[in-house]
């Protein structure tokens, strides 16, 4: 039997048990400095005035630690910290800090970051000397074209190396100069071969997304914030396409946003639940997936 999904985050550990997982891996969570991690909440706070929605922030703790124990409660085994600059001269010490944070924190995927800057090529290198094993790039808040130049080293050895990179590149929830699947597309012309993983399943531009993944083998998609009850009043996905994830069960996976999301975790949960994929698409996206491009044991 199908087990119900979780009415609250207490329940989500009895979820993935009766789905008979070890637990979630979540590839869309971020822990940042706490200097930057304010000035993030505080744009989240006024989301009213940037979305003409309300936002608030269900686990806005000012403590790591007390963070870290509700992933901990949720039964999430994996997760990144997914830094990201918006301006030159962020990048390297936000992969020292996240650098330092995963090392304290072995559940933590060493995450990295990086900018379109002549420095570019060499922290991102150091990164993945240290073992960095995900990269995080947010092209609106960069406000940089994903093709810039100055990148093309950086993706070409991200190619080479098979290292996730989890790009915030759809147009929602605020569009930018350089959103959207234009972009991307040019991007993956150019180097086929990158690992990349859509944040946002690449909303509001879902069909076009899910048109790189099923055209580029190492495209993924992640589901951050997808289908729940706060995002379909804004962003909505066209069921129509719902064939479509299924056959792409392999490439899907789990992401939340914690801790800035606007409703508790188990509420991204019960939202993939309602799309009656099945149950093997659930393991797939919540664990397998997740763990497979991750290396992770149960």
């Amino acid at each position: 039997m199908t087990p119900s999904p979780p009415v609250d985050d207490a329940d989500v550990p009895r979820y993935w048990r009766e789905l008979g997982l070890p637990g979630l891996v979540d590839v869309h969570v971020h822990f940042l400095p706490p200097r930057v991690q304010a000035k993030v909440w505080a744009f989240f706070e006024a989301a009213e005035s940037h979305y003409g929605s309300a936002w608030p922030i269900h686990y806005a703790l000012p403590d790591d630690e007390a963070r870290l124990a509700i992933l901990e409660r949720l039964g999430v085994r994996a997760f990144p910290t997914l830094p990201y600059p918006h301006k030159p001269g962020m990048a390297a010490w936000l992969n020292d800090w996240s650098h330092a944070f995963a090392t304290a924190h072995p559940q933590v995927l060493r995450s990295a970051t990086f900018f379109p800057e002549p420095e570019a090529p060499h922290y991102v290198a150091e990164a993945l000397d240290r073992g960095a094993r995900v990269f995080k790039v947010h092209v609106q808040v960069g406000a940089f074209d994903p093709r810039h130049p100055l990148l093309d080293p950086v993706w070409a050895r991200l190619a080479e190396t098979g290292t996730p990179v989890v790009i915030h590149c759809g147009s929602g929830p605020l569009a930018g100069e350089h959103t959207g699947p234009e972009p991307m597309a040019g991007l993956l012309e150019r180097h086929p071969r990158l690992q990349l993983v859509v944040a946002h399943l690449g909303m509001p531009e879902y069909r076009e997304f899910l048109d790189l993944a099923e055209r580029y083998e190492r495209v993924h998609l992640d589901t951050t914030m997808f289908a729940t009850d706060f995002t379909e009043r804004l962003m909505p996905f066209d069921h129509s396409q719902r064939n479509r994830l299924r056959e792409l069960e392999h490439k899907v996976l789990l992401g939340s946003d914690f801790p800035t999301i606007p409703y508790p975790y188990a509420d991204q949960l019960a939202a993939l639940h309602r799309l009656d994929l099945g149950e093997e698409w659930l393991r797939a996206v919540l664990w397998h997936n997740g763990a497979r491009l991750f290396t992770i044991e149960p």
